[in-house]
């Protein structure tokens, strides 16, 4: 899986697990609503920017939307 990828699973994720919507998310990102959609998709990749302004507005550390999680074995 590529970090793109990985990017796109724990941005979702951790989205999902706050109850935001990507709608929620963009606002307060300074983003499009279409740009947050499509980076969860994996569709595009977010730049370090990009990266900065979602963890700041899911208030976690940029660190853990590029975290690799290994399924448990």
């Amino acid at each position: 899986m590529d970090l793109k990828e990985v990017m796109a699973k724990n941005l979702r994720r951790v989205r999902h697990d706050k109850k935001l919507t990507q709608e929620e998310l963009a606002g307060r990102a300074g983003l499009s609503m279409r740009y947050v959609g499509a980076i969860e998709r994996g569709d595009v990749s977010a730049s370090v920017t990009v990266l900065g302004q979602i963890a700041d507005a899911l208030e976690i550390e940029p660190g853990v939307l590029l975290k690799r999680i290994s399924p448990p074995k």
